[in-house]
């Protein structure tokens, strides 16, 4: 049985991915951060799942999980690595406080750096392992590529993954392993319940508390009309086992005017467009 290892599968687009992969009889090494997590997803996976608790800023914790994957996968290449844990942390970078900015980087950026330093071996530079090498698939968003206000510590630690990946992708050509983005824009996930909870009272007295409110208003509406987890497992199903994979996939709910004609404006021009939208311009 081939075996992929997934990050962050408790819920959100990591559950979709684990449903979808058991679903094709791959056996899932799936990371979650709460044992009572791990629980629930082995009495609904059965055997085909097998939980990793680790969070993925911690390097020996992670490194363990390798080890046990590694014996457990009796001398064979994984499928896959598909690095999904992340968090999203909002609010004007003019008064963020820098722990929240440094903790969205950590988790979005260093910690896909250590989940994939601890698996290369399984994915097919330990030449002693049987199989083809195996693919690492990074689950990016559209605010990799296009930044929001608001979401400025998270489109950071999205754009530094697309360089992440394309480094990592030209340099793991010596071993054969292929690496490909992934890049969704709104999913349906339980998050965004969570989301309208954010509190945002600590910039009220400030230009942004109007501009903020609407934003959010904004999030909440598009990602309530999303795709579904599944959608996003299945295109990394495809990823994963395409003969000819591209080296990146968009999977974006309007997908012409919020992603093809939102990266074709002009910059400016798409500045205009967000100040109007969120109340962003300058006071006369």
């Amino acid at each position: 049985m081939q075996s992929v290892v997934v990050t962050g599968v408790s819920t959100g687009i990591g559950w979709g991915t684990l449903k979808v992969l058991n679903s094709k009889g791959i056996h899932i090494f799936g990371s979650v951060r709460k044992p009572e997590d791990a629980e629930r997803l082995t009495n609904e996976f059965g055997n085909g799942f097998t939980p990793l608790i680790f969070d993925v800023t911690d390097e020996k914790s992670v490194r363990e999980a390798a080890d046990r994957v590694s014996h457990q996968i009796s001398g064979n290449n994984l499928l896959g690595l598909v690095n999904n844990a992340g968090i999203a942390i909002g609010g004007p970078l003019m008064h963020q406080p820098i722990a929240e900015f440094s903790k969205q980087i950590e988790v979005n950026l260093i910690g896909q750096l250590i989940v994939t330093q601890a698996f290369l071996p399984l994915l097919g530079t330990n030449s002693a392992l049987i199989g083809k090498p195996g693919r690492i698939i990074n689950i990016s968003s559209v605010g990799g590529k296009i930044a929001m206000p608001f979401l400025g510590a998270y489109n950071a630690s999205k754009f530094g993954l697309e360089g992440f990946s394309a480094a990592l992708r030209r340099e793991l050509m010596v071993y054969g392993i292929d690496v490909i983005i992934i890049g969704p824009g709104s999913v349906v996930t339980p998050i965004w319940d969570k989301a309208e909870q954010i509190d945002f009272s600590p910039y009220e007295n400030t230009k942004f508390a109007i501009p903020s409110k609407k934003f959010m208003d904004y999030a909440l509406e598009k990602a309530r009309s999303g795709y579904s987890p599944e959608d996003v497992g299945n295109l990394i199903w495809k990823a994963l086992t395409t003969e000819k994979p591209k080296v990146r996939y968009a999977i974006v709910p309007n997908h012409f005017f919020d992603w093809i004609v939102a990266r074709l404006l002009p910059q400016r021009v798409l500045d205009h467009i967000l100040a109007k939208q969120f109340g962003l311009g300058t006071e006369k």
